[in-house]
């Protein structure tokens, strides 16, 4: 089935604007169209034509936005339940082939998947959406339909508390979309278990995207005393504690996320090998001195949330991130490991490597970068998009 272009909104990109969607980008700016028609109802669809006439493209239009319009097929047709769902079941079948028999993990990662401004986790029986582009948002109740009927989940909930959802002019609250959902759900991912509290916390409320870091951060911290900052539920201190590390001390500054990272702890019976901490983990870096004393660490682990909300903070997110980094290089007794990560697409793969040669200049340590990894397998990078490459997980010897 196919839509009529007559029946859409007509959009017409200004004279030579076309080349970064013809080289596979998703997205058009404000700035890039003829005109912005500001009567349209956000979330629209909307077809693309260049200056000279030529149809680029079916996508989601919203006048108040920046990102004006987001690319959802090359040629004109409807967007239904069944639309969403041949997206969803693609990328359903994308993770199996990549994660196996896994039951919890991301399911769809926006434009990565086809499916602009959609972030759905699967947690067991249950699904975490967030909605960040207002073509989504007018189509929810689609995309809810498409999951059921893919999935039959226990429960879909939609987190409403990310800040690009003001980008798009989208307001709202958390909530339940359909079935029952529970508190907390535990999840397993190799072989051990984490308490998730669906409804609370960072993001959808455990991150996927650090699943493969994981592994390796296992794979470096036997024998290791592991100081784990940022340690939001304890993944990467559980991860450790399983791998032999000789101590582990995990410090976050949010009280429930610990009371999660505890539960978790005794699920795998590794309650005695964790120290859960509630803490600042910026003053411990800054007061690396004493930390050093007291912690005696070999191996600091080093997660802190997104410091650049918008491009505009990027020149100041990139010297705090030197000054954290160069005060865990310093908080190590000798030789020893960081492990290094920062999630914001606004961070460029080299401009965490600037950051990393600015903190070992501060730090006046050598410095050696043993491997720069990104996200896990749930969160493809769409290589025509460079927005889709958020994180950046640097391992670091020093010494």
């Amino acid at each position: 089935m196919t839509t009529q272009t007559s029946d859409l909104v007509q959009l017409t990109l200004k004279p030579g604007e076309e080349d970064r969607l013809n080289r596979g980008h998703q997205w058009v700016f404000s700035n890039e169209l003829a005109a912005v028609p500001k009567t349209v109802p956000p979330g629209s669809l909307a077809v693309l034509t260049s200056s000279r006439g030529k149809v680029m493209g079916l996508g989601f239009f919203n006048p108040n936005s920046l990102i004006a319009w987001r690319l959802l097929a090359r040629e004109p047709r409807a967007v239904d339940r069944d639309f969403f769902k041949a997206r969803l079941e693609a990328a359903l079948a994308r993770r199996k082939r990549w994660l196996g028999e896994a039951r919890s993990f991301r399911l769809c990662f926006g434009e990565s998947d086809g499916l602009p401004g959609l972030v759905v986790d699967k947690y067991e029986d249950c699904l975490v959406l967030e909605v960040l582009s207002a073509g989504i948002e007018a189509r929810l109740d689609d995309v809810v339909a498409a999951l059921d009927a893919l999935l039959k989940p226990q429960a879909v909930y939609v987190r409403n508390e990310h800040p690009a959802r003001a980008l798009e002019g989208l307001s709202g609250k958390s909530r339940t979309l359909l079935g029952t959902l529970p508190d907390t759900v535990v999840i397993e991912e190799d072989g051990l278990k984490f308490v998730v509290g669906l409804g609370t916390g960072q993001k959808t409320g455990y991150y996927f995207d650090q699943r493969d870091n994981r592994r390796v951060v296992a794979g470096l911290a036997k024998g290791r005393n592991v100081l784990d900052l940022y340690c939001y539920t304890g993944s990467f201190a559980l991860y450790c504690a399983r791998a032999g590390a000789l101590r582990v001390v995990a410090v976050d500054s949010s009280g429930p996320a610990l009371e999660l990272a505890r539960e978790s702890a005794k699920l795998n019976g590794l309650d005695g090998k964790v120290l859960f901490e509630e803490g600042d983990a910026e003053g411990i870096l800054d007061e690396f001195g004493t930390a050093r004393r007291q912690l005696m660490p070999d191996m600091v682990l080093l997660d802190p949330p997104s410091l650049v909300p918008s491009r505009k903070h990027l020149p100041q997110a990139l010297k705090a991130y030197a000054r954290l980094n160069a005060n865990a290089f310093r908080l190590l007794l000798g030789e020893g490991v960081v492990v290094s990560s920062t999630c914001s697409h606004h961070v460029s793969r080299e401009a965490f490597l600037d950051v990393l040669r600015d903190a070992a200049a501060r730090s006046q340590k050598t410095a050696r970068l043993m491997e720069l990894r990104g996200a896990a397998k749930d969160h493809p990078v769409l290589l025509t998009m460079p927005e889709t490459e958020y994180l950046h997980c640097a391992v670091v010897e020093i010494g």
